[in-house]
């Protein structure tokens, strides 16, 4: 027959292992999320890239200047008008 208090170890013990086992899902789920973030902020940044490059290569197709125009004479006011 069994004491009580190996019971109640037994039960310590599977309450144990149940918290372990979900702190280390929570963790996968961390690093899982982690890297999904990663791998969205790449792509966030590629199809940027891709768009800015199609945009400049339409406006060259149209013959559109890219760069503003530069005076050189220095006489042209500031942005802010000083």
């Amino acid at each position: 027959m069994t004491s009580s208090r190996e019971l109640i170890e037994r039960a310590i013990a599977a309450v144990d292992a149940r918290v372990l086992e979900q702190i280390a899902a929570a963790r996968q789920r961390q690093e899982r999320d982690r890297l999904a973030r990663a791998a969205r902020t790449v792509a966030r940044r590629q199809g940027l890239a891709r768009r800015h490059a199609a945009k400049l290569r339409h406006l060259a197709e149209r013959g559109l200047d890219l760069a503003p125009p530069v005076s050189l004479d220095n006489q042209t006011l500031a942005a802010s008008g000083a």
